[in-house]
């Protein structure tokens, strides 16, 4: 590792380490004997949901649920991933290579052979800051693939590991809007979806920091 990680939350500390020294989240999914951070661990959102397990830890969760997002999922309040421990994530927010590094990229060569897109509107993107997002109100969808978040009771941007400042939250939201716009274009009602966009994104403003 070439720079300074933060301490890993007492849940945390019991799980293994990759070659580079870095945590392996629970929901890791192992292929040959090596951790590949871009696949889910087999039955990982069912024995999730099943017995009330931190997505990033895999111990049981409390009453609040932490979401780890990106800025368009603000808009949405929709993630492809269970909840968390408000500590996991924020650590997570503040260690993870990708989420810390604004130019990194997806890679996608080498994936295992039943590896399967993330239901919802995949933005594959790195949005350059990610958004901890606590709330006691959430939902999922009947076939597991879709979580829905209420209103927070706490939300933290962070950019490069820190806090995000005001200005790199509005331009990664900025950026990001024409996505969700095209995919409410190609809705069978596109006016009511766009309307209906337009109120997310005011909503989702208000979160942004001072």
């Amino acid at each position: 590792m070439n720079r300074q990680l933060p301490p890993v939350p007492r849940r945390m500390a019991r799980l293994p380490l990759n070659k580079a020294g870095y945590v392996v989240p629970w929901f890791v999914g192992w292929v040959d004997g090596q951790p590949d951070f871009r696949v889910i661990r087999e039955g990982g959102i069912h024995d999730a949901l099943r017995f009330r397990l931190c997505w990033l830890c895999g111990q049981p969760r409390g009453s609040y649920a932490t979401f780890v997002i990106g800025p368009m999922c603000a808009v949405n309040r929709v993630s492809p991933e269970p909840p968390s421990h408000r500590d996991c994530a924020n650590y997570a927010a503040r260690a993870c290579p990708f989420l810390t590094t604004p130019g990194m990229r997806r890679r996608d060569s080498n994936l295992p052979d039943n590896a399967a897109e993330p239901d919802g509107i995949m933005i594959r993107r790195n949005p350059g800051v990610v958004l901890v997002w606590v709330s006691r109100n959430w939902r999922i969808r009947d076939d597991l693939s879709l979580f829905h978040f209420g209103d927070p009771v706490e939300t933290r941007w962070y950019a490069e590991g820190r806090p995000a400042t005001r200005a790199e939250v509005l331009a990664s939201i900025d950026s990001g809007l024409p996505l969700l716009r095209e995919h409410a274009e190609q809705d069978p009602r596109p006016a009511a979806a766009l309307a209906e966009l337009g109120r997310q994104h005011a909503r989702a403003l208000e979160l942004v920091p001072a």
